[in-house]
């Protein structure tokens, strides 16, 4: 296997367009030889309309960084795993929470990395965030995560079919960097979810959470909010608010703003990569997703008018 970690990016979306190209351009160690998409022909690289073709005729490859949609993402990690690449799996890492077990047993079995990306827990102000929470007693959190998905998911009819996650598919975003700043695990305790009449996933969600200490934890996501997105995280404590803005980017601690950073997340995603496959580990946190499932478990479904994209 060659020194340098050599890539090919399989689904040719838009946060692989957005995210993945110039986050492997960056890192050291790594580097984009192949993409694969049935549609979309990127200039300047070797191009395959599927996995399989990839595998039978392209170039020498050790790993494959999945951006498909998650309903079959778990068929195509079994074959690249079965080919002897590792994986990097774009979050939410499959449509269900047991197809991982195999995978984490393939990837163990291979001596090969599987690795369940939240890009969310490496924005700037989570670690930050973390070290300051560690210190003080939460006595709440709230949750606001709210966007457009006309702007954020243009196009995307895959999100609002079954498995393909509706709302929380940013929720989850959120859930991530809930279960990495908090030093309790968290569960379920009820959900709301609205369901436009013509779709298969939410739109809109509610969802009340707790630790086993009782902690009040209220989350909000929704998919019709106008203008800018919110993102935003609020911690109350004995010594005041802590609040995280921006996806992870800014932090407050009350009024003191301790952090308000650009978005690298997907740097430190693949610098992680890289470092896992040179010492043979893999890394896969099921914690956000377990959330997620829970709610659709627990969920009181709603009902609401139909959405049109």
């Amino acid at each position: 296997m060659s020194d340098l970690l050599r890539i090919a990016i399989v689904g040719f979306g838009e946060i692989a367009c957005r995210q993945h190209v110039s986050a492997i351009a960056k890192t050291s160690g790594a580097a984009l030889v192949a993409v694969v998409d049935p549609a979309k022909t990127p200039s300047g690289l070797p191009h395959f309309r599927d996995l399989t073709e990839l595998l039978r005729d392209g170039p020498e490859i050790d790993a494959v960084a999945l951006c498909t949609p998650p309903q079959v993402r778990h068929v195509q990690a079994a074959m690249a795993l079965a080919a002897g690449k590792h994986v990097l799996l774009e979050k939410p890492p499959g449509a269900t929470v047991s197809e991982l077990t195999p995978l984490i047993a393939a990837a163990h079995e291979a001596n090969r990395t599987l690795f369940a990306t939240w890009h969310s827990r490496y924005a700037p102000a989570v670690g930050p965030a973390r070290k300051l929470l560690a210190g003080r007693t939460i006595s709440k959190v709230t949750i606001i995560w709210k966007e457009d998905v006309r702007v954020w998911h243009p196009g995307q009819t895959w999100i609002f079919e079954a498995g393909g996650f509706g709302v929380f598919d940013p929720g989850i975003n959120a859930l991530s960097i809930l279960t990495e700043i908090l030093p309790s695990q968290v569960f379920v305790k009820s959900a709301v979810l609205d369901f436009p009449a013509n779709r298969e996933t939410p739109i809109a969600a509610a969802i009340e959470l707790s630790d086993a200490n009782g902690l009040p934890i209220h989350a909000e996501f929704d998919f019709r909010q106008s203008g800018p997105p919110s993102w935003d995280i609020l911690c109350e404590t004995e010594a005041g608010p802590v609040m995280l803005s921006k996806g992870g980017r800014q932090l407050r601690d009350g009024n003191r703003l301790m952090v308000d950073a650009t978005d690298e997340e997907y740097p430190a995603l693949y610098r992680r990569f890289v470092a896992l496959t040179s010492d043979g580990k893999s890394d896969v946190d099921l914690a956000p997703l377990r959330l997620a499932a829970d709610s659709f478990m627990l969920g009181r479904r709603r009902f609401v008018e139909a959405f049109e994209d």
